[in-house]
């Protein structure tokens, strides 16, 4: 399958829905990651998809009734999406969250390209072209230098544990989830369909969360930075990320929608720096000119 940017008109509409949806969710891991001993898993992915369907609901309500029958005439794939890309893939991170670190789960993340294409050449019989497999490399070798802050030898000081299988099983969702994406008719509108996602995913989510609430094992603790981080993720990474996401797919297809997630790591840099105040370094910029060249590639 090929994709391609006419030109460069016609490609600056398209730049929202390419670089937001990495810049909220690299905002969401930061949040899951500081919440962690204030939030168990299943409670923030559950309160997460209530104040996204809350804040979405009045605007699509009409949208959504007019898309029923599609809704009946497709429910299979609706319900699919929506169990792999809403429900499992966030509960995954968060849960995976509780015991690796930020930068673990941003380089297993980075995986995300790699197993769209692999899913989609062995399931869905999609051709890669050569510039597109390139793009693909020079991309993930960015992510890799940002990720190992230049140095090679960092490699040995990375430790995997039960953590990062989970967050990996949450990255293979996601992958299928973007690929499936591209299956929905195009006539229902990604709005509406975000919003009967959500719903699919809170009927999935709440045996879970009373689960979760029987055992004990975490108390809730409610202050302004778990309502503020609780918002965040509800709002930018659900809704607006989500949305944008499926429009891209949509528009340019999953392996470049896909590749779009290699900017996570540069805006996570960058969120650090600009509210933490943490530092800028050379392997920064060289990590983000490869993520820069890949995507570029990618489009040709």
């Amino acid at each position: 399958m090929r994709y391609s940017f006419p030109n460069i008109k016609q490609s600056l509409p398209l730049l929202p829905f390419l670089l937001l949806p990495p810049l909220f969710w690299a905002g969401n891991f930061a949040v899951g990651r500081a919440v962690r001993a204030d939030i168990p898993p299943y409670t923030l992915s559950f309160g997460r998809w209530v104040i996204a369907l809350v804040v979405l609901l009045p605007f699509v309500f009409t949208t959504m009734k007019r898309d029923w029958q599609q809704y009946r005439q497709h429910w299979g794939k609706i319900i699919t999406v929506s169990i792999f890309g809403v429900a499992a893939f966030n509960t995954l991170v968060y849960k995976g969250l509780h015991s690796t670190t930020t930068t673990n789960a941003i380089l297993l993340n980075s995986c995300i390209p790699v197993l769209i294409m692999l899913i989609g050449v062995l399931f869905y019989r999609q051709k890669i072209k050569i510039t597109q497999a390139i793009g693909l490399a020079v991309s993930l070798l960015g992510v890799l230098v940002i990720v190992l802050q230049g140095q090679w030898a960092n490699v040995i000081a990375l430790s995997f544990n039960v953590g990062d299988i989970i967050v990996f099983s949450a990255m293979i969702c996601w992958a299928i989830y973007t690929l499936l994406m591209k299956d929905i008719p195009a006539s229902i509108d990604r709005k509406g369909l975000m919003a009967i996602q959500i719903i699919i995913a809170l009927i999935s989510l709440f045996p879970l969360l009373l689960w979760e609430q029987w055992q004990g094992s975490q108390v809730i603790s409610w202050n302004n930075s778990t309502l503020l981080g609780l918002a965040y993720v509800g709002i930018f990474p659900s809704v607006i990320a989500y949305i944008l996401y499926s429009v891209a797919i949509q528009k340019v297809g999953p392996v470049i929608s896909g590749l779009s997630i290699h900017l996570m790591p540069v805006f996570g840099v960058l969120l650090s720096v600009s509210l933490l105040g943490e530092h800028f370094h050379f392997y920064h910029l060289c990590g983000i000119g490869l993520i820069a060249t890949g995507l570029v590639l990618s489009q040709k």
